[in-house]
């Protein structure tokens, strides 16, 4: 077997950078020459992490045909969030928490996807059903990303899985799970050295709905308010990238990781479909959706059921 590349998806997140970590770690211990690769540069929330356990990021890559035809895709499937040359390679394994869509190969692969808060939840699983121990530092980031995935345990989209999960990765890290993961969620809140358009870009996705293509991009911030003191520029970037990209709708969700609430900025055609999806009247191209802290399961599947 050839140098294979483990790649979580665009605009990574903290489980998408550890869950390359991990799961390429796992695999060079399975004898695979494995590479934890990125799709993008860290957020401040994982890099946060990184540091605290001693990594440096992964490289980023755009394309992986020019090293390697095998590659390892892990917190993704969907072939618009994954390496832009996908088609062109052998998808040799995923390891997923998210709906399966716009996702074939012409051969056989190892396929692991469960229903559960965070991709790392399960690759703890595979560590075991392999025997193989997990290092302290990759324990740590392991830990982070179900910190981040489940913001600290308050999103719906948290199984009692992940929380086991996560309190037996603290003890192999020695981390106090609740003022770590404190200190680390707060540190993906410093948006103020951000620009608008990285703030639409650093944790956006394309979904195709119905005949529409929807892009749902989140932050995380402990003042909604103070974001929305930028939204005229917000608003006249997320219409560029809406132009440039083909996109047909623009759903910006600003999510405060202390109340667990969610402000929703939409720019573009079909409003009043969003609307449906949330059973809100947009005002200013906003409306609040009390309660709502997760993309995955309580802003996605909304929307394209209304799209349909």
């Amino acid at each position: 077997m050839s140098k294979v590349l483990v790649s979580g998806h665009r605009n990574p997140d903290t489980d998408s950078i550890a869950s390359a970590i991990s799961f390429a770690y796992l695999q060079q211990q399975l004898g695979v020459d494995a590479e934890a690769v990125a799709l993008g540069t860290p957020n401040e929330e994982t890099q946060f992490a990184l540091d605290t356990f001693g990594f440096k990021a992964p490289r980023v890559i755009e394309k992986a045909g020019d090293e390697t035809r095998q590659v390892m895709l892990v917190d993704h499937n969907e072939a618009q969030q994954s390496i832009p040359d996908i088609k062109d390679l052998e998808v040799l394994a995923v390891v997923d928490h998210h709906r399966i869509a716009n996702f074939e190969t012409a051969g056989p692969l190892f396929y692991r996807a469960e229903p559960v808060g965070c991709s790392n939840t399960i690759i703890l699983k595979l560590f075991k059903e392999n025997n193989v121990a997990i290092p302290k530092n990759v324990a740590g980031m392991m830990l982070s990303a179900i910190i981040s995935d489940s913001l600290l345990f308050k999103s719906p989209t948290c199984t009692e899985e992940d929380i086991k999960a996560a309190k037996e990765l603290a003890e192999i890290a020695e981390v106090n799970i609740q003022a770590y993961g404190l200190d680390m969620l707060k540190a993906g809140t410093n948006l103020s050295t951000k620009t608008e358009l990285e703030l639409v870009t650093m944790d956006a996705k394309s979904f195709p709905m119905g005949d529409k293509t929807v892009r749902v991009a989140q932050v995380n911030t402990v003042d909604i308010a103070d974001v929305l003191t930028r939204q005229e520029k917000l608003e006249a970037v997320m219409a560029k990238e809406n132009a440039d990209n083909n996109f047909d709708v623009f759903v910006l969700v600003i999510t405060n990781i202390l109340d667990s609430d969610s402000v929703i900025l939409v720019v573009g055609n079909h409003q009043e479909i969003v609307e449906k999806a949330f059973n809100v009247t947009l005002e200013n191209h906003t409306a609040l959706l009390k309660g709502v802290v997760s993309r995955k399961k309580q802003v996605v599947p909304q929307l394209t059921e209304a799209f349909k």
